[in-house]
């Protein structure tokens, strides 16, 4: 038994030995071994790779994937002009030479992460501080989102490199801090509405103008039809007043007798209607008869 047990625990000691001396990579990741804490290996490719046991050889693991950097703080920046604003921003940024990083940079992606925050953050003051607000809300900001990868670049691959590449730098938003946003948008607000109040008074006094010269058009032509209208009445009136007498120049008594017909028929227009008349006038003198009238002329 002694034996047996002997041989079980040497098979267990054999197979923990081997599982401490095999590690595997996985193809999202670098594989660094390190011997008594300096690197002796960096694997690049997955899959399955040896090691010495613990504590000759270990093994860490750095992130080979494009990663991305956020802004975190709201400190606002200084532009040209002396205005504070607020941008958001991120990095796209990836880890190439583990070695390098480890050793200028930390043992993981955090490290690396709140480095190039500080990096990043002072390039941008300094180009903010270089351009207007203008220049930040105008197609400007693609050159100052490439002057900033610029100086990111430069510092990351300087005299002590940090074994990353920066991919892409880019501004998410740009606005003012709250007590100036505030205030812009007051200046904004006031601004609307005195453009809308002069809108207001333009098409105001457009419309009187337009009230006034329609209705000077209809007075104008109310004139001028009443015009033609008594143009046309006068010449009616003088073309019937020409017939008139030219047929009762023809025959005089029966001129006379027609007007007064029509003066009969002008005074008695309504059953109601009430005169008080000497009947020894010359108005009646048409129903006295021919006999009371002036004596017809003689023939020749």
């Amino acid at each position: 038994m002694n034996r047996v047990g002997l041989i079980v625990s040497s098979l267990l000691v054999a197979l923990a030995l081997l599982s401490s001396t095999l590690f595997v990579v996985d193809q999202r990741q670098f594989g660094v071994v390190y011997a008594l804490g300096q690197i002796k290996e960096v694997i690049t490719e997955p899959g399955l790779s040896f090691k010495l046991p613990p504590p000759f050889q270990n093994v860490s693991y750095i992130d080979k994937r494009l990663l991305t950097l956020e802004s975190t703080d709201s400190e606002p920046m200084l532009t040209a002009e002396k205005q504070r604003v607020v941008i958001d921003w991120y990095v796209r940024w990836r880890i190439t030479n583990p070695s390098e990083y480890i050793r200028n940079v930390g043992l993981d992606e955090r490290a690396g992460a709140n480095q190039l925050n500080r990096v990043v953050r002072n390039a941008f003051q300094e180009e903010i501080n270089k351009r207007t607000v203008k220049d930040l809300l105008s197609l400007k900001r693609e050159a100052l989102m490439a002057d900033v990868k610029k100086e990111v670049l430069q510092v990351v691959r300087g005299t002590k490199p940090w074994g990353v590449d920066v991919i892409d730098v880019r501004i998410t938003r740009v606005d003012y801090v709250e007590a100036i946003t505030e205030s812009v948008y007051r200046r904004m607000e006031a601004e609307r509405k005195r453009v809308a109040n002069e809108l207001r008074s333009t098409g105001a006094a457009e419309g009187e103008k337009i009230r006034a010269d329609a209705d000077r058009q209809r007075e104008v032509t109310i004139a001028n039809a009443y015009r033609d209208a008594q143009k046309i009445k006068g010449e009616g009136d003088a073309e019937a007043a020409r017939t008139y007498a030219e047929s009762f120049g023809r025959d005089p008594q029966f001129a006379q007798f027609y007007r007064s017909l029509d003066a009969y028929k002008a005074s008695f227009g309504k059953k109601s209607d009430v005169m008080v008349i000497d009947p020894s006038s010359d108005f009646f003198k048409a129903m006295r008869g021919s006999g009371s009238g002036t004596s017809a002329p003689a023939k020749k």
